[in-house]
C-alpha cells in the first residue's frame, strides 16, 4: 500500500513539474486544443507572443490566431485534418496577435490519443519574425551581390568591345574629313559621305551607352541646375515623346543642384522619356519631377536629389523587372530599340555616385527614379568653345597605326607639325629633344607605361608642357579628372581643335 502511494505521489510530482515547465516556457506558445480546435490550456509563452491572458483565450477557437484570408480559405480546419491524417502538421506563416499586429510563426500541431481515441491536439507556436527578416535581408544581399558580379562581368565585356570599336570609329570619322575635300563637286559622293558620317555618329552614341553601362566612360561631373538643364533640352524631350504624349514637370524651385556629367544626364533623361512614350501606345502623360533627399543608409549617405520620370502606361511585368537594366535586353519589336537605353541609365546613375530604382504596376504605369549626389558648387553655364587653328609641333603618342594616321591628318589640317611615336618609352626619348609644343597621347597603350603614367612623368620633367589625353575606353580615366584634360574617341576635328585651345600655355 505504501509503495502504491509512493508511486502515485511520484506521478503527481512528475505531472506537476511538467505542467510548471510548460506553463513557465516564455519563448514558445505551448497549449492544448480539444478535437474541435477549442483552446483548453495556455502558457506564459502564449500570453507573451500572442497577447492573450488565460482568462481571455481559454474556451476560444484557435482559428482567431489566423489571418482573415486564411480563415476564409479554411486553413485552420485543414491544419487539424492534416495533423490527424499524417500524425503531425508543420508550417511557417503569418499569425495575428491580440492587438491586430502580424508576426511570422513556426507552427507544429501533434494529435494526442488516449486508448486509440483522439482527445485533442498539442500545439507549439514560435515567433520567428526576426529570423525571417534576417534571412530575407541575407537573400537580398546575396541577390544584390550576384547582380553586381553579373553587371561587372558584362561591364568588362562591353568595355573591351567598346574600346576596339571606338578606334574603328576614329579611323572612319577622321578619314571622312579627308574625303570631304574631294567631294565638293560630286553630289553622289557627298551623299555617301553624309550617310557614313551619320552612321558613325550613331555608332559612337551606342558605344558611349555601352561604356556608361560598364561604368568605364570618362565623365566630367559638375554642379548642374536641374531646372535650367531641363529647360535647355525641353525641345529635345518634346520631340522624344511625340505628339500623342503630354510632357509635364514637377520640379520645385528649391531643388538642389546635382553633381553629374551633363551629357550623360541628358542622355539618361531622353532614354527614360522615350521608353515612357513607347509604354503608352494610346497616349498619356510623362512627368519629370525632382525632390531633395537626405539619406543615411550605406552606401548612399548625404544629400541627394531624386529625379522621377513617371508615365501612365502599360507597366512592366514582374518577371521582366529584374532584367530591364541588362544591355541588349528589350521587349520592343525588332528595329524599335537597341536594348541599351536603360543600361545607360543604370551605368550613369551608379558612376555618378547614385543609383536608379523602378516601381511599376501593370495597367497603372511606371516610375523610374534616378538618385544623384547634390552638387556642392554653384552651377556654371559654359559657352561653346571656339574653333582654333594653331601652329607648332605636337608629339603624338598612339600605338594603333591606322588611328595615328587619322590623328596626324586632323592635326595637320589644324596647322600643326606632327611627330609620332608608338609608346610611352619612345615618347620620353623624343621629348629630350627640343621643339615639342605639346603632347597628345592615347591613354591605353602597350608597354610598362600607359598614357596616364606618361603624363605624370612628363609633368615632373617638363612641368610647363601642355598635355592632352585621348581615350575610347579606360578604367583609369575616372582618376584623370582634374589632372589632365581628356578627349573622347571618336572625336571630330572641331572637338580636337577646341580641346587644344583650352590647354594651359
Amino acid at each position: 500500500m505504501a509503495e502504491k502511494f509512493s508511486q502515485q505521489r511520484d506521478l503527481f510530482e512528475s505531472e506537476r513539474s511538467f505542467r510548471l515547465l510548460v506553463e513557465g516556457v516564455a519563448d514558445y506558445a505551448l497549449y492544448m486544443l480539444d478535437p474541435n480546435g477549442i483552446i483548453t490550456s495556455w502558457n506564459i509563452g502564449g500570453e507573451r507572443i500572442k497577447g492573450y491572458s488565460p482568462e481571455e483565450i481559454l474556451g476560444q477557437h484557435f482559428s482567431r490566431f489566423y489571418t482573415e484570408t486564411d480563415r476564409a480559405n479554411g486553413k485552420p480546419a485543414r491544419a487539424l485534418a492534416i495533423a490527424r491524417e499524417k500524425g503531425r502538421y508543420e508550417e511557417e506563416g503569418w499569425r495575428v496577435r491580440k492587438d491586430g499586429t502580424f508576426f511570422w510563426a513556426s507552427v507544429v500541431i501533434d494529435p494526442i490519443y488516449e486508448d486509440g481515441r483522439l482527445i485533442g491536439f498539442a500545439k507549439i507556436t514560435r515567433d520567428i519574425t526576426e529570423r525571417r527578416n534576417a534571412q530575407l535581408k541575407l537573400e537580398a544581399m546575396q541577390k544584390q551581390l550576384a547582380e553586381s558580379q553579373k553587371f561587372d562581368a558584362l561591364g568588362q565585356l562591353t568595355g573591351g568591345v567598346a574600346h576596339d570599336f571606338n578606334n574603328l570609329l576614329m579611323i572612319i570619322s577622321g578619314s571622312l574629313h579627308i574625303l570631304k575635300k574631294g567631294a565638293a563637286d560630286d553630289p553622289k559622293l557627298e551623299r555617301a559621305i553624309s550617310a557614313i558620317e551619320t552612321a558613325t555618329k550613331r555608332g559612337a552614341a551606342l558605344t558611349n551607352q555601352l561604356l556608361t553601362f560598364a561604368r568605364r566612360q570618362s565623365v566630367n561631373p559638375q554642379a548642374i541646375d536641374f531646372t535650367e538643364r531641363v529647360a535647355d533640352i525641353r525641345e529635345v524631350l518634346d520631340a522624344g515623346v511625340g505628339s500623342s504624349v503630354r510632357l509635364a514637370f514637377d520640379i520645385p524651385s528649391d531643388t538642389w543642384p546635382i553633381k553629374a556629367d551633363v551629357s550623360e544626364l541628358e542622355t539618361a533623361l531622353l532614354n527614360l522619356v522615350i521608353n515612357a512614350r513607347d509604354a503608352m501606345p494610346d497616349g498619356g502623360t510623362v512627368t519629370i519631377g525632382a525632390r531633395n533627399l537626405v539619406l543615411n543608409e550605406a552606401p548612399l549617405v548625404g544629400d541627394f536629389v531624386a529625379i522621377d520620370v513617371r508615365d501612365t502606361g502599360l507597366g512592366i511585368p514582374s518577371d521582366v523587372l529584374d532584367k530591364i537594366f541588362e544591355p541588349f535586353f528589350t521587349t520592343k519589336p525588332i528595329g524599335k530599340g537597341t536594348g541599351l537605353g536603360l543600361s545607360q541609365v543604370h551605368g550613369f546613375a551608379h558612376q555618378a555616385g547614385g543609383t536608379v530604382k523602378v516601381a511599376s504596376e501593370l495597367g497603372k504605369g511606371t516610375t523610374f527614379t534616378i538618385v544623384l549626389p547634390r552638387g556642392t558648387d554653384m552651377p556654371s553655364r559654359e559657352t561653346p568653345g571656339v574653333a582654333f587653328r594653331g601652329s607648332g609641333t605636337v608629339l603624338l603618342v598612339e600605338d594603333n597605326p591606322d588611328v595615328a594616321l587619322v590623328s596626324i591628318g586632323l592635326l595637320e589640317q589644324l596647322g600643326y607639325q606632327v611627330r609620332r611615336v608608338a609608346d610611352a618609352e619612345a615618347a620620353l626619348r623624343e621629348i629630350e629633344s627640343d621643339g615639342v609644343d605639346f603632347v597628345f597621347s592615347d591613354i591605353v597603350m602597350p608597354g610598362k607605361m600607359d598614357g596616364l603614367s606618361l603624363a605624370h612623368r612628363l609633368r615632373q620633367i617638363r612641368p610647363g608642357l601642355p598635355i592632352l589625353l585621348a581615350t575610347g575606353y579606360s578604367e583609369v580615366a575616372a582618376g584623370v579628372r582634374g589632372d589632365f584634360p581628356i578627349l573622347r574617341k571618336p572625336y571630330e576635328i572641331h572637338e580636337l581643335s577646341e580641346a587644344i585651345a583650352k590647354l594651359p600655355r
